[in-house]
């Protein structure tokens, strides 16, 4: 890669970053009582965040990693199909996550005055446009080569 391919990489990761910030900023002013926002892997690790000071982001992006694994494991002993979203509800607040696409997270944070109807309502559009600017393409170098190989017929 040279440098200007480089710069431009850069450069949509650096404008990616930006609009997945402006939303999620977007939705801690849209929403009373909404603390923080944090973007994670379902695997818990961080990815984006916009948090209020005195909020640990790794530690939000561990526990939406939590809740959603108990969620999608109830969702298939139930049989009522794929993780969508959690609410857990404190005495002095909240934590919601919701499925950003299949490989991440939203985890917001509120305080005991937030309005959870309103903040279902603003994250269930969220999402959608997050996952579109998480996009990953996610197939490895080698997969095309391994749809090339012929599998091995059976001994007789």
């Amino acid at each position: 890669m040279n440098r200007e391919e480089t710069k431009t990489v850069e450069s949509t990761t650096d404008n990616q970053f930006k609009a997945i910030r402006m939303e999620l900023s977007g939705l801690r002013h849209a929403v009373t009582g909404v603390q923080g926002c944090v973007i994670a892997g379902v695997d818990g690790l961080l990815i984006l965040h916009e948090t209020m000071p005195g909020t640990e982001p790794h530690d939000l992006a561990a526990l939406a990693a939590g809740a959603h694994g108990i969620s999608r494991t109830c969702g298939s002993a139930l049989n009522q199909g794929g993780f969508h979203e959690c609410t857990i509800r404190n005495h002095k607040g909240y934590l919601a996550i919701y499925a950003v696409g299949d490989l991440a997270l939203l985890a917001v944070l509120g305080d005991e005055g937030l309005n959870i109807a309103r903040l279902h309502l603003e994250a269930r559009q969220v999402t959608p446009r997050l996952a579109k600017m998480l996009e990953i393409d996610t197939a490895h170098p080698f997969d095309s080569r391994l749809a090339e190989v012929q599998p091995l017929e059976p001994r007789a």
